[in-house]
C-alpha cells in the first residue's frame, strides 16, 4: 500500500524545488540557520534554572564550575562523533536512523516508541513549562503563580509553536535565527555583569571554592544529568541532514562553531552568578537569572524575565523543529502509522508529524514537573546515545572503506560511549530508584507493540480508511528522501 501511493502521489504532488517528481522536504537550512538550531536549541531554560540543582549536587562553586566544563567536553566529543555519522549516513532522523542502519529494526522501533511518545513531547513540555514560569512570574509579583495559569501558557506556546513550524521551514528557521542572537546578547549582558562585580571585588563565592564538594559516584551522575540538560540540543542538526544544504561540509562545521561557543558563555554565565550571588543564595533561588537580576540590574529584572520567556520560547522551537522529524522519518521506514510520514504538498512540512507530536507535548504538560521531567529525559536519552555512539564505533572497525568526508579520532566514541554507560548505570547503583525500573520496562514494552505491527504488519483494517480521510483533511501526501 506504501509503494502504490508513494508512486501515485508522484505525478500528483509534486516538490516546487524539483520541477517534477516526488514530494520531498527541501533544502532550506543553510550554516547560519544550521547554528541557529544548535545553539539556539541548547541555549534554552536550563542555563537560568540548572546551575542551582548542579551545585545543590556537587556541594561547592568549584565543583559545579567543573561539572559545566565537563558537560561541555563530553558534549563537543558527542557531536564530532555524530558529524562523522551525519557524513556516513545522509539522511534524516538521528539517533533513529543510525541505529536501524546499525542494529537493525527492533533497535529503532525501540528508539522511536520511546522518543515519539514520551521523550521528544518531554523535552517540548519541560521547556514550555519553562517558558510559561517566566513569562507569567511579573502577572503575580510577592505571590506563587497558580499551576493552572502557567500550564495553560505552556499549552499555547506548544499550539503557537505547531502552527508556526506545519506553516513554512524557512519561517521556522527564521524565527530560529532571531531568537538566537537574542539570547546570546542576554547571556553576554549576565556575563558583562559578571565581570564588572569581579573586578568591584564580589569574589567571596570563589574563596574556598572545593569546599564542601561531593564525591560520591550518584550525585556527580545527576548533577552531569542537570547540566546536560542545558547542553541538550547538540545533535539536533542530525535530525534534518535531508534539509541541511551541503550536508557533508556544514555539518561539522556548524556543531564546531554552535558548541565551544554555548560552552564558553555557559561557563562565564554561571561565575557570573557566582559573583553576584552566594552559594546558600544560589540554592534558595526559585530562579537563578531572576535573582542575579534583583541583585545586578534591580528594577530593571524584567528584562531579565522578559528575556528567559522568550530564550525558552526560542528553545522550544529549535527542539520542535527536530522532534517532529524523528516522528516523520521512523512511519517513512515503516514504524509509525503511514499518515504520519506524509507533507503537506503546498507548505511542504511534515504536518501530521508535528501535530502528533504537539499532542504528546500538550498531555504532557498536565502532571509536568521539571526536574522530574529532565532526569526522566536524561536517563533515557544517553541510554540511546551510547547505543548510537556504538554503531559508530562498530562502522569505524567493521567498515572503514565507508566514504566519509570527514573522521573523527576513535579515542573520542570511545570517551562518549563509556562516559554513557557511567550516566545510565551510576544513578541506579548509587541511589536505586523504581522510576529507573519504570522507564526501562517502559522502553522494553516497545516489544509488545513492534511484533505484531512492525514484524508481522498485523494491521486493523480500519486504519487505511482513517489514513485516506486524514489525507484529505490534512493535504497531505507521501514522501520520498531527499539525497541529492
Amino acid at each position: 500500500m506504501r509503494e502504490r501511493r508513494t508512486a501515485d502521489s508522484s505525478s500528483s504532488a509534486a516538490d516546487p524545488s524539483e520541477g517534477m517528481g516526488t514530494l520531498r522536504l527541501k533544502r532550506e537550512v543553510g550554516l547560519i540557520s544550521a547554528v541557529s538550531l544548535i545553539a539556539g536549541t541548547m541555549i534554552g531554560s536550563g542555563i537560568f534554572m540548572s546551575p542551582q540543582w548542579v551545585l545543590y549536587h556537587m556541594g561547592s562553586p568549584a565543583g559545579s564550575l567543573i561539572i559545566w566544563a565537563a558537560c561541555g567536553l563530553l558534549v563537543m566529543f558527542g557531536a564530532l562523533s555524530y558529524a562523522e555519522l551525519g557524513t556516513i549516513i545522509k539522511e534524516s532522523g538521528g539517533d533513529y536512523i543510525y541505529i536501524l542502519r546499525n542494529f537493525g529494526s527492533l533497535p529503532a522501533f525501540l528508539f522511536a516508541y520511546t522518543s515519539v511518545i514520551v521523550v521528544r513531547p518531554a523535552s517540548v513540555a519541560g521547556i514550555s513549562l519553562s517558558f510559561a514560569e517566566y513569562a507569567v512570574a511579573p502577572f503575580y509579583q510577592g505571590c506563587s503563580t497558580p499551576q493552572v495559569v502557567v500550564k495553560c501558557t505552556a499549552a499555547s506556546c506548544i499550539l503557537l509553536l505547531t502552527i508556526i513550524n506545519c506553516l513554512n521551514v524557512r519561517l521556522a528557521t527564521a524565527i530560529m535565527n532571531i531568537f538566537t542572537a537574542a539570547k546570546l546578547l542576554v547571556l553576554l549582558v549576565i556575563v558583562i555583569g559578571g565581570v564588572v562585580l569581579l573586578i568591584n571585588g564580589h569574589t567571596q563565592s570563589f574563596q574556598d571554592a572545593f569546599q564542601n564538594t561531593t564525591a560520591g559516584i550518584g550525585p556527580v551522575g545527576v548533577a552531569f544529568y542537570q547540566g546536560l540538560w542545558s547542553y541538550d540540543g547538540w545533535n539536533n542538526l542530525n535530525f534534518v541532514t535531508e534539509e541541511l544544504r551541503k550536508p557533508e561540509v556544514n555539518l561539522p562545521r556548524a556543531m564546531m562553531i554552535a558548541i565551544p561557543l554555548v560552552t564558553c558563555l555557559y561557563l562565564l554565565v554561571n561565575v557570573s552568578y557566582f559573583a553576584a550571588l552566594t552559594p546558600a543564595e544560589l540554592l534558595s533561588s526559585g530562579a537563578v537569572a531572576i535573582s542575579w537580576g534583583n541583585k545586578v540590574l534591580g528594577s530593571w529584572v524584567w528584562v531579565i524575565s522578559l528575556s528567559v520567556a522568550l530564550s525558552s520560547f526560542g528553545s522550544a522551537n529549535g527542539t520542535f523543529f527536530s522532534g517532529g522529524r524523528v516522528c516523520y522519518i521512523a512511519s517513512r521506514e515503516g514504524h509509525m502509522p503511514d499518515i504520519l510520514s506524509m507533507a503537506h504538498v503546498r507548505c511542504l512540512t511534515p504536518s501530521p508529524a508535528l501535530i502528533f507530536t504537539s499532542a504528546m507535548a500538550l498531555i504532557m504538560i498536565i502532571p509536568g514537573n521539571f526536574s522530574s521531567i529532565v532526569n526522566f529525559f536524561s536517563f533515557t536519552a544517553w541510554l540511546f546515545y551510547g547505543t548510537t555512539i556504538a554503531g559508530l564505533l562498530y562502522l569505524k572497525i567493521k567498515k572503514p572503506e565507508l566514504p566519509r568526508s570527514y573522521k573523527v579520532p576513535i579515542i573520542i566514541p570511545i570517551i562518549v560511549l563509556i562516559t554513557s554507560v557511567y550516566l545510565v548505570l551510576a544513578p541506579i547503583i548509587d541511589q536505586p530508584q523504581i522510576e529507573f525500573l519504570y522507564v526501562i520496562l517502559f522502553i522494553l514494552s516497545g516489544t509488545i507493540v513492534y511484533f505484531p505491527l512492525v514484524h508481522y504488519k498485523r494491521h486493523p483494517q480500519f486504519i487505511q480508511r482513517v489514513t485516506l480521510h486524514l489525507q484529505l483533511l490534512l493535504e497531505v501526501a507521501p514522501t520520498a528522501k531527499n539525497m541529492n
